[in-house]
């Protein structure tokens, strides 16, 4: 039973965003909800807001200031409320429309399902969308981190993280199996579980249609659809079908085949976006051996989750990887890594992964000014050597500071470069 009952109040000031035919209708003083998270949640989101509240004062004089709402969800939620997701929570999200959160905590087997994919599902957020990027003077285990700067749209709504499952040994697995041995002539050992991955044609399109428009919008030269259809015909190589159609009949005086370019001898005016595809597997060597090559890459749900995680290791691990969950509107900002409970209340861990995120938001709402001075501001802390613990060990030289060190070396750099 809930310890008491969650009433949310929202604050006294600030005005709420508007969804507009247009787009969004962003008023001076937004009202965003924020998520603190588990384990380091807080304190990577107390440095991520100081950070983001400075940029976004500096650049406007103090003519903007984001109005923060703070709403439960997590395990802390779970403890007051007897709700990892309380119904408030999510309608206070729908209601204001976009919302940056902390990394929330997700067990392996059983217990509760994943909460990011629970939010993504509710508010249809169906666009993971992963820029992949590297800050000079990260440390990295490749020779030329510089050479990957890649957006990853990963499809969030589908696949196997659609949740249909059921464990070894459970009637509705064993009446599974039966229905495909009977009805299908399809053989599965008996002492399985029984797992079903749809990926739809609405849920393929409206993805391959954001990473294409993203790729317009942002100048970039390639969507590349990433899948595994030699093998999964009919799920994954029917994203790769979707995925052309696309291209093909909304958007084809902008795009072209790379085969089309291959006969036109490789010539591509520059407003055209090439669309590429290439297999899964194939993609991790691609990204290690040419990364140049890749631009806006458009996925599958599972391919996206091991295809952002293994680029980032690229350019300095999950501590620097934002991550954005977008709807048709809605959308929800946060770091790709998970909670790391060991490490929290220690004020140690890297807050630039959420800080990141922070610059993402300010994107989505318009501020490009506000994104810029705080992406420009965390590139000059960690070229300075100014960096946390898990940096600081693979750099000579390095200065080693605080979760809430960085955060005022962030604020001050902004600070600085705004006098």
């Amino acid at each position: 039973m809930p310890s008491e009952a969650l009433v949310l109040r929202p604050p006294d000031v600030g005005h709420k965003i508007l969804i507009a035919q247009g787009g969004l209708k962003v008023p001076d003083d937004p009202i965003l909800p924020l998520i603190e998270g588990d384990g380091i949640g807080p304190e990577v989101v107390r440095a991520a807001v100081q950070a983001i509240d400075a940029a976004v004062k500096v650049t406007s004089d103090g003519r903007r200031s984001i109005v923060w709402y703070r709403v439960p969800a997590g395990e802390t939620a779970m403890f007051r409320y007897g709700d990892m997701l309380p119904a408030a929570t999510l309608a206070t999200i729908r209601e204001f429309v976009v919302a940056l959160k902390g990394p929330m905590t997700t067990p392996v087997g059983g217990g509760f399902r994943s909460l990011n994919v629970t939010l993504r599902k509710a508010l249809d957020l169906y666009a993971n969308v992963r820029p992949v990027y590297w800050i000079p003077g990260t440390p990295s285990p490749v020779a030329h981190p510089e050479r990957l700067d890649i957006v990853i749209f990963r499809e969030g709504t589908e696949d196997v993280y659609a949740g249909i499952e059921w464990e070894k040994g459970s009637p509705e697995a064993q009446r599974m199996i039966e229905i495909l041995e009977k009805e299908f002539q399809a053989r599965v050992r008996p002492d399985s579980g029984i797992g079903v991955k749809p990926i739809s044609e609405t849920g393929s399109k409206r993805l391959v249609r954001k990473a294409i428009q993203y790729a317009i919008r942002n100048h970039r030269k390639s969507v590349t659809l990433v899948h595994k259809g030699n093998i999964m015909k009919y799920t994954e190589g029917a994203f790769r079908a979707w995925g052309y159609e696309v291209a093909k009949e909304e958007f084809g005086d902008r795009t072209i085949t790379w085969e089309e370019a291959a006969r036109s001898g490789g010539k591509v005016s520059q407003d055209q976006i090439v669309i590429k595809d290439v297999i899964a597997d194939n993609m991790f060597q691609q990204l290690l051996l040419r990364p140049e090559e890749y631009d806006v890459l458009a996925t599958t749900n599972l391919n996206g989750d091991y295809l952002s995680d293994a680029a980032a290791a690229q350019i300095g691990g999950l501590g620097v990887a934002p991550g954005g969950n977008i709807g048709d509107a809605h959308a929800l900002f946060e770091p790709t890594h998970g909670s790391a409970p060991k490490y929290a209340g220690m004020d140690k861990v890297n807050p630039t992964a959420e800080i990141l995120a922070g610059v993402m938001m300010l994107e989505y709402l318009g501020w490009t000014d506000a994104a810029s001075a705080l992406r420009d501001a965390v590139r000059t802390v960690v070229s300075s050597k100014v960096v946390t613990y898990d940096l600081a060990r693979h750099m000579t030289g390095a200065k080693e500071v605080s979760t809430s060190g960085f955060a005022r070396a962030v604020v001050e750099a902004i600070r600085g470069a705004h006098r």
